[in-house]
């Protein structure tokens, strides 16, 4: 399969983002709802809203692109003796934080990422409830977009201050391996937030680092870490992150910086 260039634009960026909101509506519909939330198989919760928004990006991208495969959380994925032949796919969680969607904190995301030769090179992370869309591309910056203002160009973190680094963790996944890991750290403070909404932090420079010491599903972190590597004035910045890995999952990590 070949990559197909033009995909990597600001136009495309743009549609992108329509796509997202579209996909952020579909999932609102059933904000609050009593019925909403079902088990999978794993008993993992999902919602209805999931499948939604999930229907309402697959549409999309087929209309648009339909050369192009899709992986998506709220569905099976091809076998890896056929993805691993991939240069190109759509990485996408249709609803990223079923837990906070559930309990109505607002921090659930919409997350869809371009992946080109393993590396996330289109990504946008909507937050529907807040009206927050983080938005990045490969030579085309990371960008938020908070309701009607003027999208802001995202730089990423600074260097941490004398009181040391702010950090930004899950709200729903705490575990003991990230306090092992803070303690190691000189923290000024510790900020807790829902879904991707993390890696947004980090990249506009309101946290210094995120770190997520447990596994994560490829399709958990794309977007995010499509706005993390482009959150810099030239070039990208590196991520620990991988992609289209047989497993779709990735160990621990942390991105931004602690020192």
């Amino acid at each position: 399969m070949t990559v197909t260039p033009a995909l990597v634009s600001r136009v495309s960026l743009e549609r992108l983002m329509v796509l997202a909101r579209e996909a952020g509506g579909a999932a609102m519909r059933h904000y609050g709802a009593l019925d909403v939330v079902l088990y999978k198989a794993d008993e993992s919760p999902v919602t209805i809203a999931d499948q939604a928004a999930h229907e309402t990006i697959v549409r999309g991208l087929a209309a648009w692109c339909p050369e192009v495969p899709v992986i998506s959380e709220e569905a099976e994925s091809a076998p890896y003796e056929v993805r691993r032949h991939w240069t190109q796919f759509w990485l996408v969680d249709p609803l990223d934080g079923t837990k906070e969607f559930v309990s109505q904190n607002g921090e659930f995301t919409v997350n869809i990422a371009l992946v080109e030769e393993g590396v996330p090179v289109l990504g946008v992370v909507y937050a529907p409830a807040i009206d927050v869309m983080y938005a990045a591309g490969r030579g085309l910056g990371s960008w938020v977009h908070r309701g009607s203002d003027a999208p802001l160009r995202l730089l990423g973190p600074s260097a941490p201050g004398r009181d040391g680094v702010i950090v930004v963790e899950s709200r729903s996944h705490p575990s003991a391996a990230l306090e092992r890991f803070l303690a190691t750290l000189r923290v000024a403070s510790r900020v807790q937030a829902g879904s991707s909404l993390k890696f947004g932090l980090v990249a506009e420079g309101s946290a210094h680092c995120y770190p997520r010491l447990g596994p994560t599903m490829e399709w958990d972190v794309a977007a995010g870490d499509c706005v993390y590597r482009h959150a810099v004035a030239e070039g990208e910045r590196g991520s620990p992150l991988v992609y289209n890995t047989p497993s779709l999952r990735n160990e621990g990590f942390v991105v931004g910086v602690t020192a």
